[in-house]
């Protein structure tokens, strides 16, 4: 039986996150994958929402170039055929104002859509005309927060001070993180454990962790997820393309459910009160059925308790 968002955020909320349709894709090829993706993920009952990114690359001047359209649309009709709750990542530097921020929240959750994940610009060398995350936060979430909604942010494991940031966010009304997609559990261990410590010495209610992992399935795909932040090691890299059991795709899912592992002992050894969760990600149209493969995995992993 499905449970909504903010019931799942109190015990391993379990997303997936698709590539959306590009912005010059027909309403046809649209609809086709939309129904593509719906087909697969109704066969996973331990999903609880499905979590649509904004598709924008920066040109030297951090002026923005929307490769996909707007994730409420394919958010929303996606969720609504799944009976899943919907997320909604918004590049907030992006966007002309403060005033525009809150126009687009409150345009959000009258659509239908009450949870969002806000994302700051690629470099913090320019000067973009969006408010920076922490104002974000501070003007998005009494918007959901008057809808039951939640507001989500991203956390980069192996940036020095992250924790800290968390925390500071955490205050601003984030009530989750998802973070890089992850190949290694070092860092994340690293950086969660310190965030639970904060948030007790700061009397702070941890917002939840969502653990990223993507499968990759060639040397093409691991440089995309470098060029997308991921910290991937060489020896993972070589674990993943270049073992001995299985394909690309099962050694991917075998690495992630290992990471995953390895972080939530690491919670239970040190007495986290921060919860855990997953998020798999489809970083490309052709990885959708393995995708949905580590999606299913992780909702057998996350059904003991």
């Amino acid at each position: 039986m499905s449970r909504d968002f903010h019931e799942a955020l109190r015990d391993r909320p379990l997303l997936f996150e698709p590539v959306p349709p590009t912005a010059r894709a027909s309403p046809m090829r649209a609809g086709l994958f939309a129904e593509e993706l719906v087909r697969l993920l109704r066969g996973v009952p331990r999903l609880d929402a499905v979590n649509v990114p904004e598709l924008v690359d920066e040109n030297h001047e951090g002026r923005p170039y929307y490769r996909s359209g707007d994730a409420r649309d394919f958010a929303r009709v996606v969720s609504e055929q799944i009976e899943r709750d919907a997320i909604v990542n918004k590049v907030v530097a992006h966007l002309p104002s403060h005033d525009a921020l809150s126009e687009w929240a409150q345009e959000t959750v009258q659509v239908g859509v009450r949870h969002v994940v806000l994302v700051g610009g690629s470099s913090r060398y320019i000067p973009y005309p969006g408010p920076a995350v922490m104002e974000a936060n501070r003007i998005v979430q009494p918007i959901l927060g008057r809808h039951r909604g939640h507001l989500g942010n991203i956390a980069i494991p192996q940036r020095q001070g992250e924790a800290r940031r968390m925390v500071a966010k955490t205050q601003a009304g984030a009530t989750f993180f998802t973070t890089q997609i992850l190949f290694d559990g070092e860092h994340a261990i690293e950086m969660i454990g310190e965030y639970d410590r904060l948030c007790r010495e700061s009397k702070v209610d941890p917002a939840a962790v969502i653990l990223s992992f993507a499968p990759i399935t060639d040397e093409a795909d691991a440089e995309f997820v470098r060029w997308l932040g991921a910290d991937i090691t060489e020896s993972a890299e070589r674990v993943i393309l270049n073992g001995e059991d299985g394909g690309e795709g099962a050694r991917s899912v075998t690495r992630a459910r290992e990471v995953y592992r390895g972080v939530r002992a690491a919670g239970r050894d040190h007495g986290w009160s921060t919860v855990l969760g997953v998020n798999v990600e489809q970083i490309s149209q052709r990885h959708l059925s393995t995708a949905a493969e580590m999606l299913r995995a992780f909702a057998t992993e996350m059904a003991s308790p």
